[in-house]
Order: C-alpha cells, then structure tokens, then sequence
C-alpha cells in the first residue's frame, strides 16, 4: 500500500490504550500508536518530520518520541513548569511552550532557550506559527491575543523586555484556541472565546475584519485552506460553519444558518475541543469530551467515520504524513541531546545541565558565543578587513607599476 498523503493525529487525557495514534483520515483504520503518558490540550506537536513531542497533563514535562519507532518513549524534557500549550515551527527551527502565563521560545539547532516572553496575565492557554514560521500568535485566559513577530523576538537587545507587534483585546472572557491561515505575514488569524464569539484579524495590521457571535461559547476554531468557510467548535457539541465569501460589509454579525453556507454539523455530545481540515478542504475532523474523534464530509455535513477514545480528546489535526512515518529501517538525522533551561548559557555551569535538551541540525553549529547581531557584526568586520586588505594591495601594485614607468619609459612605450 502507498504512503498516505495527510494522516490523522490525535490523544486523549486518559492514555489507556495509548498516548498519541495515528490514523488513517479516510477509512479511520490505524496506522501507528504511540504509549507513554498522556498529552495536555493543545500540546502535540510534530517537530521537523522526525518526532512527536506531547506535553505531559499536569506536569512539568514534555515527552519525545522518534516518529518511526512507535513504541518506545525516547525522552523526557524537564521544564520550568507545567506546559500548557506547544507548538513547533514549521521549519523545525524552534519550539514555543506556554508555561503558566510566560512563553518559553527555544531554537533547535542549539538548544539554547532564546526568550521568555511574559506579556500575558494569565495562563497561556494556545499558541500559534504563521505557515512561514515567520510570526506566531499566542492566545490567554487573560483575553488577550498576542502577534509576535519572530525575528524581532529573537535578535532584540537583551537588555529590552521583547514587545508584541500586536495586541488583540476585543475579546472579553478567556481565549480558547486559535488558528493561523495561509500567507504569512499576510495571513488572517482566527481567535475563540468563551464570550461566544469568534473574530478574524488581519496579521500585518492587528485589525479586525470579522467578529461572529453565537449562542454558545466556542471551544475550537479553524479554516479550510482556501478561507471560504470558518469552523467553530461549540460547548454544546455543534459544530458552526461560517461562510467568509458573504457580500455583507458589516464587521459583527450573529451566527444563523441560512442557504449562503452558515450551517451546523451535528453528532458530538459535549463540547468540542479539536478542529483540523484536510488540504483538499473536503474533510473535517473533530474531537469532543465526549471521548471521540470525527470525520465528516464538508459538503454533505455527514459523518464518515468515528474513533473511540478512553477519555476526553486532547487533540486533534490533519497533518501531512512524514515522508519517514512507515519507513521501519529510517532514523532521525539529528540526535536529541538537551534542552537548556536558562537563557544565559553560563548559568547552567557546563551548558549540559540535568534538566534539558540541545538539539543541533549540523556539525558546524556548535559555536555558541554572543548573539546573532554580535556574529552578524563579526562577519561583517571580517568582511570589511578583507576587503580593505585587497583595496590595499591593488593600490600598492598601481604605485609599483607607476613607479617602473617612470624609471622605465622606453619599456613601457614598447610595450
């Protein structure tokens, strides 16, 4: 049987019969599971292909696997404290963990915790990459939905508090989840409340373009890939489909169903928790404390198939299969040594410290001292000497040659 193109990826709070499995999205069989513990809500993610990290529920830890070898948990990555929500970058070139209300931002090919950016008041509850890596959204029980932009994260002074690019305050109870488009910094994102109300924000601007209040709160919200529809995820077990192509220029609007596409797709018994689509944007998959997993039909707004769980679902995403995932006899090409759990290398004595781990992508990558702007300054200067030393030596060979014609005018004339 050929590789799938998307899988399904899911965990429930109870890790009975395992902490993570995958799926197939098209018939529900399973493919692979993963034992070891069990995986706090928003807290599962797959790092560059090649692992699988999930959060511990309610500890101060992540685990690790490698993506082939399914039975096996390979480490366990102490943090500072509980981790509330984890998102990997696209690239595999960072991870973001929500540890109570600050955000713990650490690069992969070192391992070195870049930032703790601490801007929420409350618990992080959900967090965000742009499709680029570029940006990343992270959302709060104190309200309030953040836009970081990454490099302005990472390469700002150390001295300076890093400050959001923007900040989204409409919202007035907690946020629940979010959800990143298409585009990068020209995307749109997608926040839920507890306030019964889903809003559209543009990145680039922090404006919002949309704000849709329903009778229930909303629990978990998503796209489809080409924005047509907004997928909202209800406290009462109903799934909401907003229509985004509406002609309609008014910014706030309550949720009705109608022949435009507004409707309701019906079938879990509790709240729904988990919202992904399939790249085709035929497909919805959804996860509910009700201890299932769904997948349903956009169009006809049939449920195809349904999972059982032995506890409420966690989480759960369409993602597109790692090239690796059924290849028995593949490792990862990079080892997973440790995280550091401080941002001044230093403070941990030998950089190796019991606590973490430092994941490194290639052999050259090994130098640590000062920051990118310091090496970026370094190379530059290098570059200037050399450059000037060249400048130098091509002056110095016009005098030589000046120098001969004018002793050698007869030579110089023949020549």
């Amino acid at each position: 049987m050929a590789a799938p193109v998307e899988v399904v990826l899911s965990a429930d709070s109870a890790g009975q019969l395992f902490n993570c499995a995958v799926f197939d999205p098209h018939s529900g069989s399973e493919f692979l599971s993963y034992r070891g513990g069990n995986t706090s809500s928003r807290s599962l993610t797959v790092l560059n292909g090649e692992y699988i990290l999930g959060a511990q529920l309610g500890k101060n830890f992540i685990n690790v696997w490698e993506i082939q070898r399914k039975d096996q948990l390979q480490q366990k990555i102490v943090c500072p404290g509980t981790v509330t929500c984890l998102c990997a970058s696209p690239d595999g070139l960072c991870v973001l963990a929500g540890i109570a209300e600050a955000i713990y931002l650490w690069e992969m090919s070192t391992g070195n915790l870049l930032a703790i950016l601490s801007r929420h008041y409350q618990d992080v509850s959900c967090i965000r990459f742009t499709d680029d890596s570029s940006h990343f959204v992270s959302g709060g029980k104190d309200n309030l939905a953040l836009i970081w932009n990454l490099s302005s994260v990472v390469q700002l002074d150390s001295s300076r508090a890093p400050e959001p690019r923007h900040i989204l305050s409409r919202h007035s109870l907690p946020i629940t989840d979010l959800h990143c488009g298409l585009m990068g910094p020209q995307a749109r994102v997608a926040t839920a409340s507890l306030d019964q109300t889903v809003k559209v924000w543009e990145i680039s601007s922090g404006e919002m373009l949309l704000s849709v209040l329903f009778d229930v709160g909303i629990m978990s919200v998503t796209f489809d890939p080409c924005e047509y529809f907004l997928f909202c995820g209800g406290s009462d077990g109903n799934i909401f489909q907003v229509s985004l192509c509406s002609t309609s220029l008014n910014h706030d609007k309550t949720f009705q169903t109608d022949s435009d596409g507004n409707q309701v797709f019906n079938g879990h018994r509790n709240l729904v928790t988990c919202l992904s689509v399939s790249m085709d944007g035929t497909l919805l998959l959804s996860g509910s404390n009700d201890e299932t997993v769904r997948m349903w039909d956009v169009q006809s707004k049939q449920c195809i198939w349904s999972i059982n769980h032995k506890g409420p679902v966690t989480n759960a995403a369409i993602i597109p299969a790692p090239a690796n995932m059924f290849l028995v006899d593949s490792h990862p090409a990079v080892p997973l040594p440790r995280f550091s759990r401080h941002l001044n290398p230093s403070e941990q004595g030998d950089g190796t410290g019991s606590g973490g781990m430092c994941l490194r992508l290639g052999a050259n990558t090994q130098e640590l001292d000062g920051t990118y702007l310091e090496k970026a300054d370094e190379l530059y200067s290098l570059m200037c000497a050399v450059t000037d030393k060249e400048m130098s030596h091509l002056h110095t060979s016009v005098r030589v040659s000046a120098d001969r014609a004018a002793i050698c005018p007869r030579d110089v004339e023949s020549v």
